[in-house]
């Protein structure tokens, strides 16, 4: 209802297609949330949005229901949104010409079929020099590794970025590094980029210039609203999800303390206490207890929604 009356133009929202690890054991894909975020901050701030992947067509979903919001099941149920993602475009058929800004969503697949794509490179680099922006999300900056720039050196030299972490891979995957060809923090660094993240599974959006990176799927709304402000837009307002109201808390948390995590939670909107005992859980599995005893005590102090006669 509060989109802008006109169009301001076409983004271009890119997913992996690969559906399966080399060895066939383990899933791959693209991650739903950090496509779906996207597109509504990107529709509802007056743009048009296309699907692409490497291989074009139906792309491989990865979607963890625990995740799921509103937002999400709106997009699974837009008829306009699934007709473009069941067929996306294929990448060597689309015309960076047409596009304002190009969007590299996040899933483990992209680190098998994003770098040393040529279309991806071909892309990246009309964007760039038409004066586009660049935004991506999660293992979504894989997208940039391996580009040059016109005089040879690394694209992602002194270029300030971040994407999913050793930590958060490696807790989440103890072999991620024999079931990668690197990590992707590791490979940002050494192509020059100035590698920059939060605490594990935290937001952390990273602007340089009309280059846009979050560390993990909660930095996928920021993300979309920052490359809004890059094409020149104050973002539409929204209200703020129970998840991202979380993430603040823990943010302050870590910054912080426990008090004032406590001030957040009692001043900001209502939080989403499931995300609040996953944390919990990870200091737990960490072998923090006292974090993990205190973060279940901010959980506890979320109130529950009053129940349904």
């Amino acid at each position: 209802a509060q989109r802008p009356a006109a169009s301001r133009g076409r983004i271009l929202a890119v997913v992996s297609s690969t559906a399966m690890f080399p060895d066939g054991e383990k899933k791959a894909g693209y991650e739903l949330t950090e496509l779906s975020r996207a597109y509504w901050v990107f529709v509802a701030n007056g743009y048009q949005v296309d699907i692409a992947s490497p291989a074009g067509g139906e792309p491989p979903m990865r979607l963890d229901q625990d995740d799921v919001t509103d937002a999400d099941f709106a997009f699974l149920n837009d008829a306009e949104a699934m007709q473009k993602l069941t067929h996306s475009l294929p990448l060597a058929k689309v015309d960076p010409a047409q596009y304002r800004a190009v969007y590299f969503v996040g899933g483990k697949g992209t680190m098998f079929d994003f770098p040393g794509n040529p279309d991806i490179a071909r892309i990246v680099h009309a964007i760039d020099r038409s004066g586009g922006v660049l935004g991506a999300v999660c293992h979504g900056p894989v997208a940039f590794i391996g580009l040059r720039g016109a005089d040879g050196t690394p694209w992602l030299q002194g270029r300030h970025v971040t994407g999913f972490s050793n930590a958060e891979e490696l807790f989440l995957m103890q072999d991620a590094r024999e079931r990668f060809a690197y990590l992707l923090q590791d490979e940002l660094q050494r192509q020059g980029g100035v590698f920059t993240s939060a605490p594990k599974y935290l937001d952390h959006t990273v602007v340089d210039g009309r280059l846009v990176t979050g560390q993990n799927p909660w930095s996928t709304w920021h993300v979309a609203e920052q490359m809004i402000r890059q094409l020149g837009h104050v973002p539409v307002p929204r209200a703020t999800t129970g998840e991202e109201a979380s993430v603040r808390v823990l943010l302050a948390y870590h910054r912080d303390g426990v008090d004032a995590a406590r001030a957040q939670l009692e001043a900001g909107p209502a939080a989403d206490r499931r995300l609040l005992l996953m944390h919990a859980i990870i200091a737990a599995m960490q072998w923090k207890p006292g974090e993990a005893w205190l973060l279940q005590s901010l959980a506890r102090a979320v109130a529950l929604p009053a129940a349904v006669n």
